[in-house]
């Protein structure tokens, strides 16, 4: 497929000779590159989720150590715990600002002695005052040379230099739009219907559609306003809008030896609001001489400017001409890179790495094989699983995670952030849960294993996208290659499903509710309202509680003791109100905390208590079974606050508080342990 055979030669400024691309020929490189190791390096992830979970995982394979950084917002975020070290940066910048915070990032690596810094995307991975930061502190930036960044994270600068380089590309804006009266005259120019786009990111953000001049001025202010909440940057650019296109990019991965690879094409035109849903590799459908010169031209670009690390080079493809034009070129890892790792079984991540560390593309440390003979093996589709309410228009659903359970099985592959149980879903982020990806030897296997796996995904707590998405899979024109960037918003079917039933939650629920509080139906007893807080007894907190039967019993000992009982002809008044929290309707609804409540206030309230009695045959059973609480614990915290009167409890025999007959030796033991914990008479 054409391009990437060749010596790259090195020519000053932008690599061109009388307007013609200079072309590389890529030949394997000799045993003169000296061996490139990074175990027992450092790497910082300046991301969150799933992709730093990503990079973690490759790093610790090339026996490096790993460190995260999370926001204040994002401290319970799966990916801190997945690092070796984790650090939270961006003190006070908010959720989103605390990972653009590029000094305090540089600054946190290079007191952790971090080597290598990993942008993962989004973020500041197409930022190059970041990669220069890096550069300033000696630390190597995993990504291409701070001034490609600059000039492919630019899609301005990069559309101009695809028109050099004879790529074609649609009319558009030559420079960032920095004011309505210059954008409404440019879009004149270009002509209705067109796109604003972010010049300085992607995802989707910063980017509307215009279909008529008198929606232009608000639209650019909500995509320039975007841009700058979403890259740091609000620069924006207009470019022609072609209503029936399939979206097309080819992945591109450099090193900096001079060697430039594609590993194919890969189509993904099904997106909602611009951003991406479904993807798959390769096209289906897409005619061989089209396929070939999207990856040659892609190819060529990366040659041309010399590109050195993992990029994208994006297409657009006008089916009713017939006529494909590049878009932009994203100088970063794409969150859809798992389709193509799986029909190349190239790790992009690893190689990324590698590359940043010095590494050949050919050499022993990657050994990837020459151009024409990079694998494409089988069908590989990629489903994004987002915590968004189809049947809402999309609106992001939060909360926590009551049961997540994941696909699993030969061909599926799962990238998550957040997909455990007991995760809980902020607002503060991309919607973004986990990203499964099937692959087979045929697209229909490939698309068989999706509809199998996301029908075996069971998520509770928040509504996702999951039914949506199985529409998509049985959709005609997606199974045919002939969805277009506008399937979704032209296609009412896709949101015909039924909604999930959510039996067993909804069954456990009930269940659960009915053994701790009763039947409604059955007890026939329905409270009119919520039940007002108990109010707590009124004490002098100044006050320290008063001697009792405690200290007469520390003082006379056991026998004694027991003869002044004896010897009283007064009435001894033993509260039996903490034995009856075990037993009685009170039982398993009176926690720890709330005798607690009310030890303080007794001490010093009733301390002509004889006793208190603490247990019973039940204490054991509700406390560590219903109440999931160490009644020994209990024990310790009550004597703490009622230092003053005495703790009884029943002991029944050889059963204790157990419903078993217990050896004398056990029943011993047992009332040893007791009486030192804090229980006084039995």
């Amino acid at each position: 497929m054409g391009a990437g055979n060749g010596q790259r030669q090195e020519p000053e400024g932008l690599p061109l000779i009388d307007g013609v691309p200079i072309k590389r020929v890529m030949s394997l490189p000799s045993s003169s590159h000296a061996p490139v190791s990074v175990s027992g390096k450092k790497l910082l992830v300046a991301n969150r989720s799933e992709i730093a979970i990503r990079v973690f995982r490759a790093a610790t394979e090339l026996g490096m150590r790993t460190v995260a950084i999370y926001a204040q917002e994002d401290k319970l975020s799966m990916h801190r715990f997945k690092a070796d070290e984790a650090y939270q940066v961006g003190e006070g910048k908010g959720p989103v600002g605390a990972y653009l915070d590029i000094e305090g990032i540089i600054g946190l690596a290079k007191e952790q002695g971090v080597d290598m810094i990993h942008p993962g995307y989004g973020f500041l991975s197409e930022n190059a005052d970041f990669a220069e930061a890096c550069d300033k502190a000696g630390i190597t930036f995993v990504g291409p040379r701070r001034e490609l960044l600059a000039m492919m994270g630019d899609k301005t600068t990069a559309r101009a230099l695809a028109q050099k380089l004879n790529v074609p590309t649609l009319p558009g804006t030559e420079d960032p739009v920095t004011d309505r009266k210059g954008a409404l005259k440019i879009a004149r120019e270009i002509g209705f219907p067109l796109i604003i786009k972010a010049a300085f990111g992607g995802g989707g953000r910063g980017m509307r559609v215009v279909l008529k001049e008198a929606d232009l001025e608000p639209l650019l202010d909500e995509a320039r306003n975007e841009a700058g909440r979403a890259f740091g940057n609000s620069a924006v650019f207009l470019e022609k809008y072609i209503p029936r296109a399939k979206h097309l990019e080819v992945q591109i991965l450099g090193d900096r030896h001079g060697h430039v690879l594609h590993l194919h094409e890969r189509d993904c035109s099904v997106q909602r609001r611009h951003q991406k849903v479904v993807e798959v590799a390769p096209s289906i459908g897409l005619a061989e001489p089209v396929r070939n010169a999207l990856c040659e031209a892609a190819a060529r670009i990366a040659n041309g400017i010399g590109y050195d690390n993992a990029g994208t080079v994006e297409f657009l493809y006008d089916l009713d001409r017939a006529e494909w034009f590049f878009i932009e070129m994203n100088p970063r890892i794409q969150v859809e890179h798992t389709v193509t790792e799986q029909i190349t079984g190239i790790d992009l991540v690893r190689s990324q790495i590698l590359v940043a560390a010095g590494a050949s593309l050919h050499g022993p440390e990657l050994d990837m094989p020459a151009q024409n003979a990079v694998p494409r093996n089988g069908y590989a589709v990629q489903c994004r699983i987002t915590t968004e309410d189809p049947a809402n228009q999309f609106m992001p659903n939060y909360g926590k995670l009551i049961t997540y359970r994941s696909a699993a099985g030969f061909g599926v592959r799962l990238d998550s952030g957040m997909g455990t149980t007991g995760s809980v879903i902020t607002p503060f982020y991309d919607s973004l849960l986990t990203k499964v990806t099937t692959s087979g030897q045929t697209f229909p296997m490939a698309l068989q294993r999706m509809q199998r796996a996301l029908r075996e995904f069971r998520i509770r707590g928040v509504k996702t996208n999951i039914p949506f998405l199985e529409n998509v899979i049985a959709n005609g024109d997606f199974r045919s290659g002939l969805a277009t960037t506008t399937l979704i918003d032209t296609t009412p079917a896709l949101f015909d499903f039924k909604p999930r039933r959510d039996r067993a939650t909804k069954l456990l629920a009930f269940l659960a509710d009915v053994t701790v509080n009763g039947n409604p139906q059955a007890k026939g007893h329905k409270p009119a309202a919520a039940f007002p807080p108990p109010p707590r007894p009124s004490y002098d907190h100044r006050e320290i509680p008063r001697d009792g039967t405690r200290q007469l019993l520390l003082e006379l000992g056991p026998e004694r003791f027991a003869e002044w009982t004896r010897s009283q002809k007064r009435l001894l008044f033993t509260d039996t109100t903490f034995r009856d929290a075990h037993q009685s309707l009170l039982a398993t609804r009176v926690r720890t905390y709330d005798m607690l409540s009310v030890a303080d206030a007794l001490a010093r309230r009733t301390p002509e208590l004889f006793s208190l009695e603490m247990w019973g045959g039940a204490t054991f059973d509700a406390a560590m079974r219903f109440l999931k609480e160490d009644p020994w614990e209990r024990l310790h915290e009550l004597r703490k606050r009622i230092p003053n009167i005495c703790f009884q409890m029943l002991l029944r025999g050889s059963n204790a508080v157990g419903y078993s007959n217990y050896p004398p030796n056990v029943v011993k033991g047992f009332v040893k342990h007791a009486a030192e914990s804090g229980m006084d008479i039995f």
